[in-house]
């Protein structure tokens, strides 16, 4: 039985890393349609997706967080910052996808896990071992020669990686649920996306019911492509240990940068190639390190349970 929920975890939690590297296509069907726009719709329809799964699976968990949890004032603050800095990475991306920047991108998504065990380190006061820190530096000179090289600053990458990696920390305030914390946090941003759409409406500057019927079901569908990824995500990383889900998330940048460089044309030049060696070099020394803390620590707890057990 604990095998077979092992094998399902695996399979939920790379199902949906393999969605969030395919998403990048759902936005290039839009990709007439403003960056904006899409997130107002984005946050609109995820938040009605959402309420609906929470309704029939969730409704006791939902209740209990507003009887218990909204009462703390760390709640409120954790839940506006989570929705503030999700809507701010969720912006950048489909801005990045449909203005041809998904190798960027994805170079945004593979630094991620480094920035949040900076965050880590800064914020929480945890500790960094030796070659943690050393995975730091090889991933900054990465960073460094890809800004002297090409000449331009990675900001797509650097504010997607910061800004789900501060995303992240926010979520440490307020420990919910993740499909349920996706409901309250788009409970924040809903009012503001449907003032902004209402302000295109009287300006005549809407997509949504002006265009296609294919731009419409996607925008509607933009709820449905957001939740559902979480939603296996929630279900599958309960499942397996933490080590293997920090392994499988590197699926998504790697099927997204692929998707840019093979499908979508974008360059790779030499330079793009000499900044994500560096990156990838760091993550196989922050992957390794972080599977041997893993597993010592395993095996110090195992000892110690069977010495209890004698």
């Amino acid at each position: 039985m604990e095998r077979e929920q092992h094998t399902k975890g695996i399979y939920y939690t790379a199902g949906a890393y393999i969605f969030w590297g395919v998403l990048p296509i759902y936005w290039k069907f839009i990709d007439q349609v403003t960056a904006l726009e899409i997130l107002a719709h984005r946050v609109i329809w995820s938040f009605i997706f959402v309420l609906l799964i929470v309704g029939i699976l969730k409704r006791k968990l939902l209740k209990n967080f507003f009887q218990v949890q909204m009462k703390q004032k760390k709640t409120w603050l954790g839940l506006f910052l989570a929705s503030l800095l999700i809507s701010i990475n969720w912006f950048v991306y489909i801005f990045a996808v449909n203005s041809n920047h998904i190798v960027e991108a994805s170079l945004g998504y593979f630094i991620n896990p480094l920035v949040a065990v900076l965050l880590g380190v800064f914020v929480l006061g945890e500790k960094m071992n030796a070659w943690q820190a050393i995975s730091f530096v090889v991933a900054g000179i990465g960073v460094v020669y890809m800004t002297l090289s090409l000449g331009t600053f990675p900001w797509i990458a650097l504010i997607l990686a910061l800004s789900f990696g501060f995303y992240g920390l926010s979520k440490k305030l307020i420990k919910v649920d993740s499909i349920l914390g996706l409901l309250l946090e788009t409970l924040f941003i809903v009012p503001f996306a449907l003032l902004f759409l209402a302000y295109l409406g009287v300006n005549g500057q809407q997509s949504f019911a002006t265009g296609s019927l294919k731009d419409d079901l996607f925008l509607i569908g933009s709820g449905i492509a957001t939740a559902l990824p979480l939603l296996w995500f929630g279900i599958g990383a309960q499942k397996i240990p933490l080590y293997l889900v920090g392994f499988l998330q590197y699926i998504a940048p790697t099927i997204s940068l692929l998707l840019g460089v093979l499908i979508y044309g974008e360059s790779f030049t030499k330079d793009h190639a000499v900044t994500f060696t560096f990156i990838w070099i760091a993550l196989g020394i922050f992957s390794i390190s972080n599977i041997r803390q893993m597993l010592k620590k395993r095996k110090i707890s195992a000892v110690a349970t069977n010495a209890k057990s004698v």
